[in-house]
């Protein structure tokens, strides 16, 4: 399995830049990565990528790009021209549309990771039936990581409760990187198949997404620290 120097990647899932930089000065881009997901991106757009890397961070650009091939290639272009360390995609846009992303990618300077996004971690098997797909999550998720692994992704953005069945059916070389990480003694919110960060370093997670345990906290810093000895270390 890669042991990523960085394991952990902090959500900056704020509505303005300024907040989201704010936060990240307190931490240290030598111990976490960041992501920017939609609403800090449609808000803040590019100039915010630009100022986390100014400080020194690896950027995970978490905006689940859907739409058809040619679409897709050319936002994945213009991420990496962004000089961010992972973008995604979503899986149910189909082999075509991964293929695209990847070949784009490939032509880089500095290619981004790619990764694709199986099930979401907000939804259970209620919630897939109601909008077609058979089968639980976790034969959604080997499904549509099968198809995206094939396609050209580098990982999978996945619920740490499938990493053990992702690793079984795709050995150590995919990256799998775990949204829903709350440490032992914080709540939920609204992600349901969530997991200790220890237990998701357990089942062979490489990269822990944590926000509002880290973010909400009154001394961002210090929660990053218990962060790290939750996980002995990491």
């Amino acid at each position: 399995m890669p042991e990523p120097r960085i394991p952990v990647i902090i959500a900056l899932d704020f509505p303005v830049s300024a907040q989201a930089l704010d936060l990240a000065r307190q931490l240290d881009p030598a111990v976490c990565r960041v992501k920017v997901g939609k609403e800090l991106f449609t808000r803040g757009g590019p100039a915010v990528v630009e100022e986390l890397t100014g400080l020194g961070f690896e950027v995970f650009l978490d905006l689940k790009y859907h739409d058809i091939p040619a679409t897709v290639a050319g936002a994945c272009r213009a991420a990496a021209d962004l000089g961010v360390w992972m973008v995604n995609v979503h899986a149910l846009g189909g082999r075509r549309m991964v293929e695209a992303a990847a070949e784009a990618l490939a032509g880089a300077r500095r290619p981004p990771l790619l990764t694709a996004v199986t099930v979401l971690t907000s939804m259970e098997g209620e919630d897939l039936r109601e909008i077609g797909l058979a089968g639980t999550p976790r034969e959604n998720v080997l499904r549509l990581g099968h198809l995206a692994l094939e396609s050209g992704a580098d990982g999978l953005v996945c619920s740490a409760r499938e990493v053990t069945d992702l690793r079984c059916a795709f050995g150590v070389e995919p990256c799998l990187v775990t949204p829903g990480i709350r440490p032992a003694d914080a709540t939920g919110d609204d992600q349901r198949r969530v997991v200790t960060p220890a237990e998701a370093r357990r089942a062979g997670a490489d990269h822990l997404v944590v926000g509002r345990p880290v973010t909400g906290a009154a001394d961002p810093a210090a929660a990053l620290r218990a962060l790290e000895a939750e996980v002995g270390g990491l």
